[in-house]
């Protein structure tokens, strides 16, 4: 029973460090790299993932922290920053105090950038330990969705 346990105990570990390794033999190509670096001249700190079918960089720029998607051809998929309360549109602001989430607690909050020319916001708010919502606005402040998350 004991070489049995330590058998399975000796896979489990195995595949772990295979699944670590096979992870980190791609490298970025540099299309992708090129394509950052024509999408956000000024980025800094660079880190990349790569996420099998697309690669995702994090980065700062002009003081704010972005996560941008990449195809492996280099094509840009969308990109994400993070806002604080004072960065949010107005309008944004005005359609989340008109929505039934406008008394719960704001955990964090986004600008999502789309290739076909199109801006979003996402909102993420909780009420309590249990109750948590993704939002997601327009520029114009429409509630596009409103999910439940865990």
């Amino acid at each position: 029973m004991k070489k049995v346990i330590s058998i399975c105990l000796l896979s489990f570990m195995l595949l772990t460090v295979m699944q670590t390794s096979f992870a980190q033999f791609r490298s970025i190509p540099s299309e992708v790299t090129e394509a950052l670096k024509a999408k956000y001249p000024s980025a800094t700190n660079v880190t990349w993932s790569d996420k099998i079918t697309a690669f995702v960089a994090k980065f700062t720029q002009d003081n704010a922290k972005y996560e941008a998607k990449f195809g492996n051809k280099g094509e840009w998929q969308g990109s994400v920053k993070d806002l604080t309360q004072d960065n949010i549109p107005q309008a944004v602001k005005d359609g989340f105090s008109k929505s039934m989430y406008a008394d719960w607690k704001v955990k964090n909050q986004h600008e999502i950038f789309l290739p076909v020319d199109s801006i979003q916001y996402h909102i993420q708010v909780t009420k309590g330990d249990l109750q948590k919502r993704n939002l997601l606005f327009s520029r114009t402040g429409k509630l596009l969705k409103d999910n439940a998350t865990l």
